[in-house]
């Protein structure tokens, strides 16, 4: 039987709730069943969705609010939604306390870091250093844009090697790891790339959108897929043999 992966809502747009196709089609090509969990101000809620799904997958999207990293805004901040990211820090911490996997991509890698008590850089010229432009400009999301390398014996590295061409659409990034978290993944100007939470079985946050790469990398959709039987495994229904 194929894991239920609550999605995570992007946020809003005008009136309307919103989750990107990309997300929604890995997770089923992945061979999971794609939930979408909207925003909701109810504690007894998040914990309803915490129990709901076998994983969980959070997206990218606007900027988190700083004084949520204990910061006040800088030059380059971007658009904030705080009702948002309260949801999202919220569940993240219900969904890390259960031990159900996680996988946290752009704006989500951030929400996983400050859940975790840590912080960002709100906007990447003002990080010390000579840095990329992380903004790639390409006709396609799925094209790619730098490398990235990863960190010797993360579980990243098991998934995608030691190396990988990845896609960049952020102007922010890690600064400051959460408590338990490590980092997995850089780029050739020390901007974190990828993150795990070392105590937790599955808890994966990438910087990069894997999502829009589904198709033409391998290391993307092993991602997805490793991902997807971690979420299988941890919910403990029969038939893993047909994922």
């Amino acid at each position: 039987m194929e894991p239920i992966i609550g999605i995570i809502t992007c946020g809003f747009s005008e009136n309307r709730q919103f989750v990107t196709n990309p997300y929604i089609q890995s997770i089923r090509y992945a061979k999971g069943i794609p939930v979408i969990l909207p925003v909701v101000r109810s504690d007894r809620l998040l914990e309803k969705y915490a129990g709901l799904c076998d994983g969980f997958l959070f997206c990218g999207g606007g900027d988190i609010t700083p004084l949520l990293f204990g910061e006040e805004p800088q030059k380059g901040n971007g658009d904030t939604n705080i009702t948002v990211d309260l949801f999202q820090i919220r569940l993240m911490k219900h969904i890390l306390t259960s031990n159900k996997p996680v996988m946290a991509i752009c704006r989500g890698m951030q929400i996983l870091n400050v859940a975790c008590g840590g912080t960002i850089w709100q906007d990447l010229s003002i990080m010390p250093g000579k840095v990329l432009d992380h903004m790639q400009r390409s006709a396609s999301r799925g094209e790619v844009s730098h490398r990235i390398s990863t960190e010797p014996h993360s579980l990243l590295k098991k998934f995608i090697g030691s190396s990988a061409l990845v896609n960049s659409y952020h102007h922010q990034a890690v600064n400051t790891p959460g408590k338990g978290i490590r980092i997995s993944a850089r780029s050739k100007d020390g901007v974190i790339e990828a993150i795990e939470l070392s105590s937790h079985p599955f808890a994966i946050g990438v910087q990069w959108h894997p999502e829009c790469m589904y198709r033409s990398s391998p290391e993307m959709r092993e991602l997805f897929h490793e991902f997807v039987f971690h979420s299988f495994i941890n919910s403990g229904k029969p038939g893993h043999n047909n994922l």
